[in-house]
């Protein structure tokens, strides 16, 4: 059967018709299921095998980015979130997803209701609206280890993606090989100036996960390219679609655990 994959839906959020057109396209079986269904209870999380939160604004990014969001996932559906986790289920979060993600406390750490990390604002000053290079690490993501060293045009879409944790919390996203991917330059190298490096993230990082390699999170958009089409360049003969990575490892991993 088709994993089940819960593209989750609330006020601002706008990138789910892309997240879902990819869960779609790599084998998932996407539904949309909005935040206040999972409050009801008239749809369940623990019926699903991926949890996906899309990019966009939600609720405004009002006080900080994805901060409401991640407040209202922590204070009404902390339980059914502890038990999707605990039964080992995945979880993405793209852009404001992964803002929310860090917000809720699972990434890098997996300490729901406590922040180990954040993402700030861009060290440019501005809104970053491009596309750029990533490449793929090893990291506790074992279902992308078919992915590792491939560097990919990506798009970035955001005004607060600058990873950034204390020092003590930064060594052990490090050590714990939490780092999946990296801002690079052409030569693929982790980027340390803008604009290879579109935020001034620390350590070039792009995206992590948590210690289970079951939780993602990442600033840019993979969703946005999982077409030729989607490149700004594609007709020039010189570029690849490789966004898909994230949902072919998701999938496939899910279809066998």
């Amino acid at each position: 059967m088709k994993p089940k994959a819960c593209v989750l839906l609330a006020d601002g959020i706008n990138c789910d018709q892309e997240l879902f057109y990819a869960f779609e396209k790599y084998g998932g079986a996407p539904q949309f299921v909005h935040v206040n269904e999972l409050r009801s209870k008239s749809k369940k999380l623990k019926n699903y095998q991926i949890l996906a939160i899309p990019g966009g604004f939600a609720y405004g990014d009002d006080v900080v980015s994805g901060k409401i969001l991640a407040t209202e996932l922590v204070s009404f559906l902390k339980d059914q979130i502890k038990e999707f986790v605990q039964r080992k289920r995945l979880v993405v979060g793209i852009c404001n997803g992964f803002q929310v993600l860090v917000r809720t406390g699972l990434l890098p750490f997996n300490h729901l209701g406590k922040m180990d990390a954040t993402l700030a604002q861009n060290a440019s000053g501005h809104f970053e609206c491009r596309f750029v290079k990533i490449k793929i690490e090893d990291s506790r993501a074992v279902f992308l280890k078919p992915y590792v060293g491939q560097i990919i045009d990506i798009a970035v879409n955001h005004g607060e993606g600058r990873f950034f944790a204390l020092d003590k919390e930064l060594k052990k996203v490090e050590n714990s090989k939490l780092v999946f991917c990296r801002y690079v330059d052409e030569k693929g190298k982790p980027a340390k100036h803008y604009p290879q490096n579109p935020n001034g993230a620390l350590n070039a990082i792009a995206g992590i996960t948590d210690p289970t390699g079951h939780i993602l999170g990442l600033m840019p958009h993979p969703e946005k390219i999982v077409e030729l089409t989607q490149h700004p360049n594609w007709r020039r003969g010189n570029v690849q679609a490789k966004g898909g990575f994230v949902f072919q490892g998701m999938i496939k991993f899910a279809k066998v655990s």
